[in-house]
């Protein structure tokens, strides 16, 4: 059962809320038509998170009209993804909220208290593979999960990667970052027990084809325990990973 079900239903429960209020909260309309954009406001319902807005492409107008449909729906915390500077300034103007300028992510509320079951440890190879891992960090932040980074401990100087085993061998997940040959999540994955998301990022020269060879080994690892998502999908990475880390055994 996702938190946001379990919620309702333990205040219910504790006397908090009525019955009636829960009932409005889970049967409400489903989505909202804005004419440009179809918000779905049971995502939540569905899924324990609520409906992440993908700025990129879209207008600061468009933006700042979904993320008002999604407050006034009941989703106190909002997420957009992909937003340059100035359109961030402009959302934040009409919504408020907090822009993570290497991450090019806005935070609309607030973060989520930290409340999985351990660790997410994001590794990059190099400093040039930050931004992904920075849009990765704060998404999972956003998502209550309490994040550690270990940035540019690359192959190519393997004693940087090892100098951090307790970091990454006490991890609930790790999130490997790396361009050029992408070989940072097959070494994780052989140091460690816990599930391993790689993130192919565009970083390298010609051949490294904007990320595709990284995909590509990445998707070859012989490390068993590694998955992989999309050449820099920081976001996917961040949102799987917190799903691992809030997995709760069923009795």
């Amino acid at each position: 059962m996702n938190s946001y079900i379990n919620d309702i239903l333990e205040a219910v429960k504790n006397g908090t809320m009525s019955t009636e209020e829960a009932a409005q909260k889970l049967k409400s309309k489903p989505f909202v038509d804005l004419g440009y954009a179809k918000l779905d406001t049971h995502r939540r319902v569905r899924k324990g998170v609520g409906e992440v807005v993908y700025g990129r492409s879209k207008t600061a107008g468009q933006t700042i009209g979904i993320v008002n449909a999604l407050i006034e729906s009941g989703q106190s915390d909002v997420l957009i993804t992909g937003v340059d500077e100035k359109k961030a300034k402009d959302v934040i103007s009409a919504v408020g909220g907090k822009y993570y300028a290497e991450a090019k992510l806005v935070v609309v509320g607030g973060m989520k208290k930290p409340d999985g079951n351990g660790r997410i440890v994001i590794a990059t190879g190099g400093t040039s593979d930050i931004p992904v891992a920075e849009e990765a960090a704060v998404t999972a932040e956003f998502l209550g999960n309490e994040v550690v980074r270990l940035y540019d401990v690359g192959v190519a100087g393997l004693h940087r990667l090892l100098d951090n085993l307790d970091d990454l061998t006490g991890a609930s997940v790790v999130i490997a970052v790396a361009g050029m040959e992408g070989a940072l999540a097959s070494v994780i994955g052989g140091l460690v027990d816990c599930p391993v998301v790689a993130v192919p990022t565009s970083v390298g020269y010609g051949a490294s084809f904007e990320g595709l060879s990284a995909l590509l080994s990445m998707l070859n690892s012989c490390s068993s325990g590694v998955t992989v998502v999309n050449i820099d999908n920081g976001f996917g990475a961040g949102y799987y990973a917190s799903m691992i880390n809030h997995i709760r055994v069923k009795k």
